[in-house]
């Protein structure tokens, strides 16, 4: 947690919260002189100056060069979560019809016991009886503008045949972060969001693989790397369509998962697993529903996506013999369709690349396989696999233990874990040959193998 970005988040807001009061209170006072045949005449106040100021709010509002419509409506988002008190204003009860003011809009929550402020509590502040202001205002909450385009905020309806600006104004919860903690938010596993942060402790020198395989992940760190260059500033953007799309296939145990979780820790990209058992549904709709959740949410972030197991999710369509089969080639048209809009970063992963259906591989930019290690690569993993601390028994030769068994580096850090336990239950440091190939005859047992 920085304190610094905390700190000045809360300086800036603090003077946009006071600036925000004025122009409440200015407005509550031409609006009911107005009803009582007064004039109340007062220029809006100027909004705090941003310029050199450290603030992550700050910056992105310059970032966006926001004018003060579009300020006040950050900060009508941002209220209920920092200073939900300033809105209590707008419970004021119209006396006539003994109810709220329609024109002060909002709505109150399940929980919260607060004023949740509506588009029309902006239309309010923004463009009083101007029918022209209050067109420019849902021009803020259209499809085009920044809000939406870089999941900034929303406007979320209670139902959708209710008028537009009835519906509440929501930050996302990643600018909820940045305008308050001042750094990104890192979403919970949850059923809204089903996909769980991954990391390794691992760094490239600890990835064993062949020398073809290492080239074609470095075309991925190459486009992490140059891809905005490319599309923006040598104008590939009008010939291809933006973010990159790998699957990784091959046995398990090879560094898929590894690689995912390295390309991440190298360029500062947080990977996402995505959960299958949460995302595949039996009910019709629920899948693309489910899985639309997750594409939404990360559409505008620097994330990886991880889908283990893909081909649970993206199989091949079959020939239509019943509607259950209708509905599951419709599954896979929307994931095709969803795989090819999406502007990030996404990486497949499956044992059996046979599995995937053809018409994704046209989508990928890579298709990268994970072979099987050769004796010179196991004796590299055999020499990584043990901890600094211990000593090997002076007959146990990894040499010929590579030589002699094919296993992938997942089953060998399985094997060296067993071992490295025998020898701690033995109360020494010394792992013994005879724990080893226990550990390799428990690991060719588990596919019905034997040594």
């Amino acid at each position: 947690m920085d304190l610094r970005m905390i700190k000045e988040n809360a300086d800036i807001l603090h003077r946009e919260l006071v600036w925000f009061q004025q122009l409440t209170e200015l407005r509550m006072k031409q609006y009911f002189a107005a009803q009582g045949s007064e004039t109340v005449v007062a220029e809006i106040p100027e909004p705090p100056a941003l310029n050199a100021h450290d603030a992550v709010y700050a910056k992105i509002l310059q970032h966006y060069n926001m004018n003060m419509m579009e300020r006040v409506v950050v900060l009508l988002a941002l209220l209920p979560h920092i200073c939900p008190q300033l809105l209590d204003v707008f419970f004021t009860k119209n006396a006539t019809y003994d109810r709220g003011f329609t024109e002060f809009g909002g709505i109150k929550g399940q929980h919260h016991g607060g004023f949740l402020p509506t588009g029309e509590t902006a239309a309010f502040l923004l463009s009083a009886n101007s029918l022209e202001q209050r067109f420019r205002l849902i021009e803020l909450f259209s499809p085009d503008h920044f809000f939406a385009k870089h999941s900034i905020l929303k406007l979320t309806p209670a139902h959708a045949d209710e008028p537009l600006l009835s519906g509440t104004i929501n930050l996302y919860p990643e600018y909820l972060s940045y305008f308050t903690m001042g750094t990104a938010h890192k979403p919970d596993y949850s059923i809204s969001f089903p996909a769980k942060r991954i990391q390794t402790n691992q760094e490239w020198s600890d990835l064993v693989l062949d020398d073809h395989t290492m080239e074609e992940v470095e075309e991925i760190r190459a486009w992490i790397e140059h891809g905005d260059t490319l599309m923006n500033d040598w104008g590939m953007h009008r010939k291809i369509k933006p973010g990159y799309r790998s699957l990784f296939y091959g046995p398990p145990g090879t560094g898929k998962s590894m690689t995912a979780c390295l390309l991440g820790k190298s360029f500062g990209m947080d990977v996402y697993r995505i959960d299958l058992s949460m995302i595949v549904s039996k009910f019709i709709g629920e899948t693309e529903k489910n899985l639309a959740q997750v594409f939404d949410r990360a559409a505008n972030q620097q994330w990886i996506l991880f889908f283990d197991e893909a081909d649970a999710l993206f199989g091949k369509r079959t020939q239509t013999s019943s509607s259950n089969d209708r509905y599951a080639n419709q599954e896979v048209a929307y994931l095709l369709q969803r795989i090819e809009d999406f502007p990030g970063m996404i990486v497949l992963a499956t044992n059996l690349k046979a599995n995937i259906d053809e018409a994704f591989g046209r989508r990928f930019q890579s298709m990268i396989y994970f072979a099987m290690p050769g004796p010179e690569q196991r004796l590299r993993l055999w020499q990584q696999a043990f901890p600094p601390n211990v000593q090997l028994e002076d007959k146990l030769n990894l040499e010929e233990i590579a030589k002699k068994h094919e296993m992938a580096g997942g089953a060998i850090i399985n094997i060296s874990r067993y071992s490295c336990l025998m020898a701690l239950k033995r109360g020494s440091t010394v792992v013994l040959q005879k724990d080893v190939m226990a550990g390799i005859r428990k690991e060719f047992g588990k596919e019905g193998k034997t040594v």
